[in-house]
């Protein structure tokens, strides 16, 4: 998934590592993808974690874009829904990911790929009851095991065809966000099964000309979310929509940056991040209350600048424990526990000089 993938034995000081534990080299463009996108979701959650000390119920409403929400309709058309599905895309990359390696390594891959998921829907329902009832982890891993691993034994080009049915229906019938996971997991295992994660790295011209695609796309579908009242029946559409069209902008941004000089400082900003996305992800949830606790003030009165300032006091304790963590470990906390279950045998944590 993409809270992890096949674990490293070495990384460098930024937390890139070279290869993968079955030797093939990993790829280090979905780290920093991960750790983007981990920083949007963050923006995007903010205000309904803070929500939890102030209402019974979470407030995850979408941000409009209207004259009375100007000052945070930014989160509306570059955050809400913008990141989520790349997060969502990567699972099923992940997931991919590890399948090919413990096939590798294990008589019965897909037990290991059951045990994974039935810990992550302990960790998720644990988080969700204790700290925030918008948990993603709990969703991912019902719909991993619902979806994604019965998905293992179908052909590549069957389960291509079913993540194009599950993303476009939902779009029809006006729904986003939840019920586009099944059809984003499975165009991540795709792809993967495709040998495109692969080549991920390696060309220049598909990013730029599907990242034209996208964007060019992406301009309607924002015009109609903005035109549309949010209580009519194609909003969720259009939102959806556009969620899907920028997010995939945004990844094709990224892999050309990472093709440029940039790539270094994109790599130590965000590969740590993505590197111990769930030891980030839940701690976070953690972070951000207790800022709102000290902030005191409801969260429906923020401003954008007390969002970022929030966001901003999560992620950058995070960049720099996770960046001196990796220094040390060859993975998270969370993430070696985790791999520690799936395994069913205690793997090193500490690096070796």
């Amino acid at each position: 998934m993409p809270l992890d993938l096949p674990p490293t034995p070495e990384t460098t000081g930024a937390g890139q590592s070279t290869t993968t534990f079955s030797g093939r080299p990993r790829v280090a463009a979905l780290d920093v993808l991960r750790g983007f996108a981990l920083c949007g979701i963050l923006l995007a959650n903010v205000k309904p974690i803070a929500h939890m000390l102030h209402t019974a119920q979470v407030n995850q409403a979408v941000v409009g874009v209207g004259p009375e929400n100007d000052g945070l309709a930014w989160l509306g058309l570059f955050v809400d829904q913008r990141f989520f599905p790349i997060f969502s895309l990567l699972f099923g990359v992940g997931f991919s990911l590890l399948l090919n390696s413990a096939t590798e390594r294990a008589p019965r891959p897909r037990v290991l790929l059951l045990r994974r998921l039935l810990v992550l829907l302990a960790v998720g329902l644990a988080h969700m009851f204790l700290l925030w009832r918008g948990d993603i982890l709990t969703i991912y891993a019902v719909v991993g095991l619902v979806v994604l691993l019965p998905s293992t034994w179908l052909p590549r080009r069957a389960v291509a065809g079913l993540a194009a049915v599950l993303i476009v229906t939902p779009l029809v019938l006006g729904s986003n966000g939840i019920p586009l996971v099944p059809g984003l997991f499975l165009l991540g295992s795709a792809l993967t099964r495709y040998g495109v994660i692969d080549r991920i790295e390696r060309s220049t011209r598909v990013p730029a000309t599907l990242g034209l695609l996208f964007a060019a796309g992406a301009v309607p579908a924002v015009w109609l979310q903005i035109e549309t009242r949010m209580d009519a029946p194609h909003f969720n559409t259009w939102f959806g929509l556009a969620g899907l069209l920028i997010a995939g902008a945004y990844v094709c941004a990224l892999l050309l940056l990472l093709r440029t000089p940039l790539r270094p400082v994109l790599q130590k900003v965000f590969a740590p991040l993505g590197r111990m996305a769930l030891t980030n992800y839940l701690s976070a949830t953690l972070l951000v209350l207790v800022t709102a606790r000290l902030i005191g003030s409801a969260p429906d009165g923020w401003s954008s600048a007390t969002v970022l300032l929030i966001a901003g006091a999560v992620l950058v304790p995070q960049l720099l424990v996770s960046t001196l963590w990796l220094r040390r470990y060859r993975q998270g906390p969370l993430e070696w526990l985790w791999r520690w279950a799936t395994w069913a045998h205690r793997p090193p944590l500490r690096r070796t000089p």
